[in-house]
């Protein structure tokens, strides 16, 4: 078969057809398959088959299967023989698999075909690499939302944080009403639970601060893209890779004085809170040392922990746990706020991802002029997202 590969591929296309051989592609079946499409029968071995892109990147793309296309509920359907046998492998809406007439007979024969595509699909693996760089090259992609998940997870520790410090002052506010006599008698009581509540209110502190970088990592990149800040695979791989204050200016301008206190203070926040237990849990201000002097003993503070080369005495004040915490639930509003309020309809009320090729011929661009446009915009887009997972062609 002629091939226009790039020389190195063409030796894995070689290297993948005597992987899978003696596997060949049946195109006297595939003319009589279209007047009896739903005929053969799934195999059990079939279920076992690699992911389906890579299965059709393997047969269709590099060694050149014929696929019949797409019909009601099947996306593609490649014929192939086996041992004199003909098979169908399609994926249907129910999945991938290995189709047959009578597949109980089958399924040993089956087995032998499936594992002679694991095979070639790892012998392809340099074709797929290359695949994948063409794409992201072509920035032709959807880049997978996950912005609610991700919010309620923060919204749930948030809830939970919450009620601890409920339940705190309440019980601060019982015992206060008791007298000193009831006070002294349920002392030892403090000690029959195995961690405080002021102990858990704080690790829940940890994990709401933890939510909130994580939610916002993943939203800021999103936002980026639906503001028409960066609209290439390229930019969008860069910004995943880059750290959060580079995240955090993709989409905000801190020449704007909100923009810069919210900055600052989310940024003090990450790194006394956030840092403080994903690199040691020293001291949220980095105080990993103490020396003895004629004041006592002295803390030592670490340097990376203040952006600093040298070993400090003093540093910033720490952020107690309900400053931060209240500073993140109004950066949450701010964040939704203005020309980014239409970016949440997309962002948070569907699980659509962000198409790239949208964000260049500004398709989004008219969608974010209103949230009543970016409402209609998302009704359209989720009827077509579902027509195609239902595979309605």
């Amino acid at each position: 078969m002629k091939s226009n590969l790039p020389e190195h591929l063409e030796k894995v296309r070689l290297k993948a057809a005597r992987a899978i051989d003696p596997i060949r592609p049946l195109d006297e079946y595939a003319e009589n398959l279209k007047n009896s499409l739903f005929s053969p029968q799934r195999t059990e071995a079939g279920r076992q088959l690699p992911p389906y892109y890579l299965v059709y990147f393997l047969l269709v793309d590099l060694l050149g299967f014929r696929n019949l296309g797409q019909f009601e509920k099947l996306a593609w359907s490649v014929p192939v023989e086996y041992n004199g046998n003909a098979y169908v492998i399609e994926h249907r809406k129910m999945g991938l698999g290995v189709f047959v007439d009578n597949p109980r007979a089958h399924e040993n024969e089956v087995r032998d075909l499936v594992n002679k595509i694991h095979k070639a699909t790892k012998a392809s693996q340099p074709y797929f690499e290359w695949r994948a760089d063409n794409a992201v090259s072509k920035s032709e992609l959807n880049v997978t939302n996950h912005t609610d998940p991700l919010y309620q997870r923060f919204e749930y520790f948030l809830g939970e944080y919450n009620k601890l410090v409920n339940a705190y002052q309440q019980e601060v506010k019982r015992r206060r009403s008791l007298s000193f006599e009831e006070r002294m008698a349920e002392g030892s009581k403090m000690f029959d639970e195995p961690y405080s509540l002021t102990e858990r209110i704080a690790w829940m502190a940890i994990t709401v601060i933890e939510s909130f970088f994580s939610f916002t990592e993943h939203v800021f990149i999103h936002l980026s893209i639906l503001l028409g800040k960066i609209t290439t695979g390229k930019q969008v791989t860069a910004l995943a890779e880059a750290d959060w204050p580079q995240k955090y200016k993709a989409v905000f301008d801190i020449d704007d004085p909100e923009a810069k206190r919210f900055y600052d203070d989310l940024v003090e926040i990450r790194r006394q809170h956030r840092n403080f237990v994903a690199h040691g849990a020293f001291g949220k201000r980095g105080e990993a040392f103490t020396f003895h002097s004629g004041a006592g003993a002295t803390p030592v503070l670490l340097p990376h922990m203040r952006g600093s080369k040298k070993f400090a005495l003093d540093g910033p004040l720490t952020v107690e746990d309900p400053e931060a915490i209240s500073v993140l639930v109004s950066f949450v509003e701010y964040l939704w706020s203005g020309p980014r309020e239409p970016a949440r309809i997309y962002l948070q009320r569907s699980t659509l991802p962000v198409i790239l090729t949208m964000a260049s011929d500004g398709t989004y661009a008219r969608a974010m002029g209103s949230c009543e446009d970016m409402d209609h915009f998302v009704n359209y887009l989720v009827n077509q997202w579902e027509r195609s997972l239902n595979m309605d062609w």
